[in-house]
């Protein structure tokens, strides 16, 4: 079933609703890395000026550099998926209704999907943030860090994903626990691919269309 859903999902991504809700995502996922970038530059350029270095300008930009790109690698896909849950309801309206028009889905409102955000970035920022001392020690194994980050987040986006299409169809049956998780494993394996990975977030709300639709449709 994940397999099938995975390939059903590929035509989302060429849909009118993609192009307009990846430019949304990114567009808003660029704004608060900018507002990122300029809250750190303001703090090290603070902390300068309280320990009376001279000079520094050039020391700031390369440390708030070098921040953003730390920071984008850590919290992109926490970023990017709280925001793409902000409208995901344009994808996942467009996917019921090409696939499964006679399926009928109660709206939720923007203060749920703002909850929804909320919620998804503080799992994710506060799980990893706990596995961290486990991802350095792991790091000298080469392939330790990265089975745990996947194995992690595949749980994190499966609920995240379960999350976006439950609430509109709560006459079907949840997805379970192991379908949830190999749900969540392909757009986990596909954030880990630089520009595949912005259409993971798309990729993974349609997915998640056909994972709990299309066991209806199937049945």
């Amino acid at each position: 079933m994940v397999l099938t859903a995975a390939l059903r999902a590929i035509p989302s991504l060429f849909h009118g609703a993609t192009l307009r809700l990846l430019g949304k995502t990114l567009a808003l996922t660029l704004l608060l890395f900018a507002a990122l970038a300029a809250g750190l530059w303001a703090g090290f350029h603070a902390l300068r000026l309280w320990l009376g270095w001279g000079g520094g300008g050039l020391a700031e930009a390369t440390a708030t550099v070098i921040a953003v790109i730390a920071a984008g690698w850590l919290l992109f896909r926490a970023t990017a998926m709280a925001v793409m849950g902000l409208f995901a309801d344009d994808i996942i309206e467009a996917v019921e209704r090409d696939a499964y028009p006679h399926v009928a889905a109660r709206p939720v409102g923007w203060g749920r999907s703002l909850r929804f955000a909320l919620a998804s970035l503080g799992r994710t920022i506060g799980w990893n943030l706990l596995a961290l001392p486990a991802y350095l020690l792991l790091l000298p194994t080469g392939v330790g860090a990265p089975a745990l980050l996947v194995t992690l987040n595949a749980y994190l986006l499966g609920r995240d994903m379960a999350d976006m299409v439950e609430p509109r169809h709560p006459a079907l049956p949840p997805i379970g626990r192991r379908s949830r998780w190999l749900m969540g494993l392909v757009p986990a394996l596909l954030f880990l691919v630089p520009l595949v990975n912005l259409l993971a977030p798309i990729f993974s709300a349609a997915m998640a269309v056909h994972m709990l639709l299309g066991r209806k449709i199937s049945a």
